[in-house]
């Protein structure tokens, strides 16, 4: 058991969140936490970009992208080096030594939805979720005509998060 130093009051109108994917499109995002995690073979790890919309009516919501920079399947190595690379040049960060360098910088993220997957639990298919992936990243400044008007609009007129910390 641990002791957790009081007593915990769970609050029922704050339980779960919304893990269905958003539309596809494009988002100004930026890299809201990052961490270096051991992959599921133990024969490599993987760079984690927590990616959080920060305008539209998806604001709050969170992307996760996985890079595979050390894996022994170089083709993988290799993806995983491109889509950094796209980021770096998206935000701006043409080198960069810690992945916290890339944090809270805006820039837009391609997102697209992809199809449930199967996957094996206890012997038996089962099927997984649609989830969101990136298919690139651009500077701000590059977002095309195509994309919906609420994910670029400022959300609530309220200032964006990178702009509140710097008055």
């Amino acid at each position: 058991m641990v002791a957790l130093g009081g007593t915990y009051q769970a609050d029922p109108d704050n339980v779960g969140g919304d893990y269905t994917p958003v539309p596809p499109g494009e988002y100004r995002v930026i890299v809201k936490d990052s961490d270096m995690k051991e992959n599921s073979r133990r024969n490599g790890t993987y760079l984690q970009l927590d990616l959080e919309i920060v305008e539209g009516e998806h604001a709050g919501r969170t992307i996760i992208e996985r890079l595979n920079l050390d894996n022994p399947n170089q083709q993988a190595v290799d993806i995983a080096q491109r889509t950094l690379n796209a980021i770096c040049v998206a935000t701006g960060k043409m080198a960069i030594a810690d992945s916290n360098e890339l944090h809270n910088i805006p820039m837009i993220a391609v997102v697209k939805v992809d199809p449930a997957k199967p996957y094996m639990k206890d012997g038996v298919e089962q099927l997984g979720s649609p989830s969101n992936s990136v298919k690139t990243y651009k500077p701000v400044g590059q977002a095309s005509a195509s994309a919906p008007a609420a994910q670029t609009a400022a959300a609530g007129g309220s200032a964006p998060p990178w702009k509140r910390n710097a008055a």
